[in-house]
């Protein structure tokens, strides 16, 4: 695989040449500072380009193009974000690009309670925890009919927890829920988030499904013209949200928009970590079936403490968690000689650790949340350890 690692522009405080230091051929990255809806500008593209090269990598994976809410609900300027969505797939594809990572979460897209929790041995990790979640829909957003979502003994725990609460941890929830993208300037106010929810009344999984396909069948023949795979990322977590539809968190949910839209260029960011908070979802399994459409590759590990879903969950250590991390990128080795054999220009699929712990320095470092320097060299020399050892292992065979 291509091991490349995500970049937030000139404001991380991870920089390109960190890592190139811990090991990444390629970056990831995108322009935040675009509004949602609008045209990337070819300029910007070109500066992000040689930001890039002046720290020795290379753009490789655009991550993201966020897909605007007015394109999720076939409302307001909908029609004009589409087509700015294409003509920015253009002008990516001009400056080299050729894989461009998206999302179809409603409103919120990965959801936290925590984003520095801390872990048994002192390192810091995101954090969903159900009761804690629960608590800000029924009693801090307080959203209408939220109580009927909601079993009456997670809803009594709830109530627990918040009478608990101290005015630090409801705003600090406040703000971990209504963050938006991971490195953009969005995020909601709970009025703010009230209002978006509101535009999603009468929109349930089918007619946001629809929609997906509607925006799908516009924009993927522009990526198979101009040479750009497209992959979606999962639901994270993969369940619905304040009453929220999501689409993309099974094996299921991906099968359709793959049929919806058979084209090789609508494909899949396949996330452990997103997918690994289902119990229900066979990684591996998902990951050898999906195994063409797969065009980019986060890894990560999870560990739910319930068998149930939803539950609670934390970010674990890259090789610990509840995802065979062995058999998922076995997996992804057995795909890329497969394409090596057709001929395929895209058979080395762009991977990055993804998330990681804080530990040591990254613990006084500052990081964007999840996006910690010593923590991804960590995962990233763990992942490379395993995909060595295969690949000798079947170079020996």
């Amino acid at each position: 695989m291509r091991h490349t690692w995500r970049w937030f522009g000139p404001v991380d405080r991870v920089t390109v040449r960190d890592a190139a230091q811990a090991g990444a051929a390629g970056i990831v990255s995108a322009l935040h500072h675009i509004p949602t809806g609008a045209v990337w500008p070819a300029a910007e593209i070109a500066r992000r380009h040689e930001e890039i090269r002046a720290g020795g990598l290379v753009w490789d994976v655009v991550e993201s193009v966020p897909v605007s809410e007015e394109i999720k609900t076939r409302t307001g300027d909908w029609r004009a974000h589409v087509a700015n969505w294409a003509e920015t797939l253009r002008r990516l594809a001009d400056s080299g690009i050729r894989t461009v990572c998206y999302n179809f979460m409603p409103v919120l897209d990965w959801t936290r309670t925590d984003l520095r929790w801390e872990t048994r041995h002192g390192a810091r990790a995101m954090r969903f925890d159900l009761p804690d979640f629960v608590a800000f829909d029924l009693h801090i957003l307080q959203r209408p009919g939220a109580a009927a979502d909601y079993p009456a003994a997670l809803a009594d725990e709830a109530a627990r927890r918040f009478a608990a609460f101290t005015h630090d941890r409801i705003a600090d929830l406040g703000r971990n829920i209504g963050a938006g993208l991971p490195g953009s300037a969005d995020g909601y106010t709970l009025d703010q988030l009230r209002e978006r929810l509101a535009t999603y009344s009468g929109i349930d999984a089918d007619r946001l499904r629809r929609h997906l396909t509607d925006f799908l069948s516009e924009v993927v023949p522009v990526a198979e013209r101009v040479g750009i795979n497209l992959c979606a990322h999962p639901d994270d977590p993969p369940w619905p949200l304040l009453g929220l539809p999501r689409i993309l968190s099974t094996e299921a949910d991906y099968r359709a928009m793959l049929d919806a839209v058979p084209a090789r260029a609508n494909g899949v960011t396949f996330c452990t970590g997103s997918l690994g908070a289902r119990g229900d979802n066979d990684l591996p399994a998902m990951a050898a079936r999906l195994a063409d459409r797969i065009h980019f590759v986060h890894l990560r590990n999870v560990t739910r403490e319930a068998a149930t879903t939803p539950c609670s969950f934390y970010e674990d250590e890259h090789l610990e968690g509840g995802t065979d991390m062995v058999a998922v990128i076995a997996a992804l080795l057995a795909e890329e000689t497969r394409r090596r054999a057709e001929g395929r220009a895209d058979a080395d699929i762009p991977m990055r650790p993804d998330h990681g712990q804080e530990i040591l320095d990254d613990l006084t470092r500052g990081a964007q949340p999840g996006y910690p320097a010593i923590g991804r060299l960590k995962g990233l020399a763990e992942l490379r350890g395993i995909e060595r050892a295969l690949s000798w292992r079947g170079a020996a065979a």
